[in-house]
């Protein structure tokens, strides 16, 4: 029997950016399709009817890969695939696989032959890279910094050496409600004529770019408790 195919769906960012978020291909998928696997089933359903699904979704077969659903056998997620349906991937935000536990779904697609199909839609990283001025041609997303404070500082001197040895964007992130902790840390830790910039909010109505020399940053006030933020520095 033929298997079916998974496809990547991105999510819309930030609230009411549904319209900027999709492809009148990604719609014509999502109607084509009655099977999910979504890491948060709320906001999955809430994107589904915002970008036009005919389909009610009472017909619709939504696995949960939410955090509590994780380390369990995978082989559930797989039924209808194997079966031959197409199923949709879905991350809370952005793209699935980055960023995103989603990626453990579509490593097990490739170990069972399954094609995988990745839709064009919004990435945070890639739309602050774009929007910050940096090196595109070299950089790298580290995710997470350490939550124990030396730990994150020296993290952060590590990646401004490495950007300036290797001329390397360094992306990074950190839970919303410790971004202003993070931005202070960065402001007190790198040299002066560092580039920062902080991409906040992304595609958003309030979204928030802004690129300048880390001596520079200390002049501003800005608040970025609860918004979600990515961090690039180059030197």
């Amino acid at each position: 029997m033929e298997k079916g195919t998974l496809f990547l769906i991105p999510v819309p960012l930030a609230e009411n950016t549904a319209q900027k978020s999709f492809t009148p291909y990604l719609v014509d998928t999502i109607n084509e399709i009655d099977t999910y696997i979504v890491e948060n089933e709320k906001t999955a359903r809430k994107f589904l009817k915002e970008s036009g699904m005919r389909r009610p979704q009472s017909e619709l077969i939504i696995h949960d890969f939410g955090k509590h659903k994780r380390g369990n056998s995978l082989v559930p997620y797989f039924k209808e695939l194997q079966m031959g349906k197409n199923v949709g991937l879905m991350s809370e935000a952005g793209c699935p696989g980055i960023a995103d536990p989603g990626a453990e779904i579509v490593n097990e697609a490739h170990k069972r032959g399954i094609k995988v199909v990745p839709l064009v839609g919004p990435n945070s990283m890639i739309l602050a890279l774009m929007a910050s001025g940096f090196n595109g041609q070299s950089f790298a997303f580290t995710g997470y910094l350490p939550i124990d404070k030396p730990q994150r500082v020296a993290r952060i001197k590590a990646l401004e050496e490495l950007s300036g040895k290797i001329k390397q964007t360094q992306m990074f992130m950190e839970t919303p409600f410790r971004n202003n902790h993070l931005f202070e840390d960065i402001l007190k830790t790198c040299q002066p004529n560092t580039q920062l910039c902080v991409a906040c909010n992304v595609t958003g109505e309030d979204e928030y770019i802004k690129t300048l020399p880390i001596g520079l940053w200390r002049k501003e006030r800005i608040d970025l408790h609860k918004k979600p933020t990515i961090f690039l520095i180059f030197r």
